[in-house]
């Protein structure tokens, strides 16, 4: 079991410079070595805030219509154990002002009861579920799936059995590195199948979206108008952010829930 406060200390004293570490990963050798101790078989995604779905018009008129969030509430479904933390690692070492450092990362899996309990608390899938539609309700973003990097700062395993919610702002999230790092390593976070992102002809290049909103700074301001470069993970913070509505998430593919699912499953054994 990890010693509580060593880790803890270590990264609240180095997250400052983790943009320095992820520039480091271009050198070669050094970005194997990264790649192999904190990103190894990672598979992770951004789920879409349900607010900015659907705007996809083949799809609103469906009565099934299923949202992101319910890609989460079934993962939480499988899960055998279901593990709270009781703060957010990011927005503490960050001491960040704008949202609820109490709102920490949700773990599942055999590996999340290895967790040192002062860390948090073991709790029932109905209160995993109130926990994530909380973090939703506040602005935060799920980050899912398998990723190594908290495995081992959490001093846990195996890895294969860790699923990680994170609750992302994007002023503290970890992969706000990923501008930063090299691409084999960030390749390893995608969008959710399915999701595209894109600018309308009602943008009047404001450059609201442009201002501490992308997770990976992938909007940028040319010739007065947003565009949206091939970095987007497909988050939609910049749909719900655009006073004009001019930025549109499309779910273009009408199996995406049962695809992401599959995905995240094949990456994570939940049981």
């Amino acid at each position: 079991m990890a010693n509580p406060y060593g880790i803890k200390t270590l990264i609240n004293r180095t997250f400052a410079g983790r943009f320095f570490i992820a520039k480091l990963s271009h050198y070669p050798l050094i970005g194997k070595l990264l790649d192999a101790l904190l990103f190894a078989e990672d598979d992770i995604m951004y789920l879409p805030a349900d607010r900015s779905i659907p705007i996809n018009r083949r799809l609103t008129d469906r009565q099934d219509m299923v949202l992101p969030s319910q890609v989460l509430d079934r993962v939480i479904d499988r899960a055998h154990h279901h593990w709270i933390m009781n703060f957010c690692i990011c927005r503490d070492s960050a001491d960040c002002q704008t949202y609820p450092k109490t709102m920490g990362c949700l773990f599942m899996g055999q590996a999340a009861l290895d967790i040192n309990p002062k860390f948090g608390r073991v709790v029932s899938r109905q209160q995993a579920r109130e926990h994530a539609q909380r973090c939703r309700k506040a602005g935060l973003v799920h980050l899912v799936g398998r990723n190594k990097l908290d495995a081992v700062w959490l001093g846990v395993k195996p890895g294969q059995k860790l699923f990680t919610v994170c609750n992302c702002c994007p002023c503290c999230c970890l992969w706000r590195i990923l501008p930063d790092i090299t691409p084999e390593i960030g390749k390893k976070l995608t969008k959710m199948p399915g999701v595209e992102v894109r600018v309308t002809k009602n943008c009047v290049g404001c450059g609201t979206c442009t201002q501490d909103v992308c997770f990976t700074d992938a909007i940028q301001m040319e010739n007065g108008q947003a565009l949206i470069g091939e970095a987007c993970r497909g988050c939609g913070r910049c749909v719900t952010v655009c006073p004009n509505e001019a930025i549109e998430l499309a779910l273009t593919d009408e199996n995406f829930l049962e695809k992401t699912i599959l995905r995240l499953t094949a990456a994570v054994d939940l049981s």
